[in-house]
């Protein structure tokens, strides 16, 4: 099985804090910027065309976590390469040369849309390759990227659980401002996911929604982005292990054309370093306790 030799290099980073006093994890695994050159060659947009899935920046807006004692993860590579908020083989056959796995899930609604684990378009639907790719090549990314990834997220997720008995996942990501070509209607300038109250406690999810809303963005919750696979698959709330999706309006702090930063981006780091803050040293055992007692 091949695999691309000019990866970025680490692939994710974990920024660590000095001491570890809270049980979140902020994860920004749409942030990567950094676009194999066998990539780039291999596909029949540009650049810009491609960033247009990127959640540029995330990571930065959320980088303030260690100093509150969380943990900040993040990707390198770039979504439209591998898309780790998806199942770990969830693949379109016809984008490949090659007969997939039997258990590949080849008929999602991701799938369908083009977005799967290896995505087929970006933006509004524009296709990513000229030509069909070899299934290793498919399967070489999972190995090499996907399931280190997932391995290193599941286990810092495990560590603040046993460390604190509660664990929170913050999983980190950008929207565009409008609802795309046919439908410009702006959207909120925040939108919580937590799979429609599955994945994490609703007391959690309240002190989000408080703590923007007091910042004074315009908040939503499940709709339209109500979290993907990371926000389902690691959410048990029951369990003690509670994931919420954090989707930021990028017109607050970009300009989507160009992918530069706007004079918004300052202030808006300003304020979710604020959110960062909160949620990190919330006492979420107390909070989830209480909760449950009253139902």
């Amino acid at each position: 099985m091949s695999s691309p030799t000019d990866l970025p290099d680490p692939p994710f980073d974990v920024a660590s804090p000095a001491q570890a006093t809270s049980p979140a994890i902020f994860n920004s695994p749409h942030s990567g910027s950094r676009y194999p050159a066998s990539f780039l060659a291999s596909s029949r947009l540009d650049a810009r065309a491609l960033r247009r899935s990127e959640d540029a920046y995330v990571d930065e807006l959320f980088a303030a976590a260690p100093s509150y004692g969380a943990t900040l993860m993040r990707a390198h590579f770039p979504r439209a390469f591998l898309d780790v908020n998806r199942e770990p083989y969830e693949l379109d056959p016809r984008m490949f040369e090659g007969r997939l796995p039997p258990f590949a899930n080849t008929r999602s609604v991701r799938v369908a849309g083009g977005l799967g684990t290896i995505a087929r378009v970006v933006g509004e639907a524009q296709e990513i390759y000229g030509a069909r790719l070899p299934v290793e090549a498919a399967l070489a990314r999972i190995e090499t990227l996907y399931k280190p990834y997932h391995r290193t997220l599941g286990r810092l997720i495990s560590r603040a659980h046993r460390s604190h008995g509660v664990a929170l996942l913050i999983d980190c990501h950008s929207m565009p401002s409008t609802g795309g070509v046919r439908d410009e209607r702006p959207v909120a300038d925040v939108v919580l996911g937590d799979r429609y109250g599955t994945s994490c406690a609703p007391a959690i999810v309240d002190l989000a929604e408080q703590t923007l809303r007091e910042a004074g963005f315009v908040v939503t919750r499940n709709r339209p982005y109500a979290g993907g696979y990371i926000t389902e698959h690691y959410g048990a709330p029951a369990s003690g292990f509670h994931a919420l999706q954090v989707e930021i309006n990028r017109g607050l702090y970009m300009d989507e054309r160009t992918h530069a930063k706007t004079a918004g981006f300052e202030p808006l780091l300003d304020l979710l370093t604020t959110f960062v803050r909160v949620m990190a040293q919330a006492p979420l055992g107390a909070l989830t306790t209480v909760r449950a007692a009253a139902e």
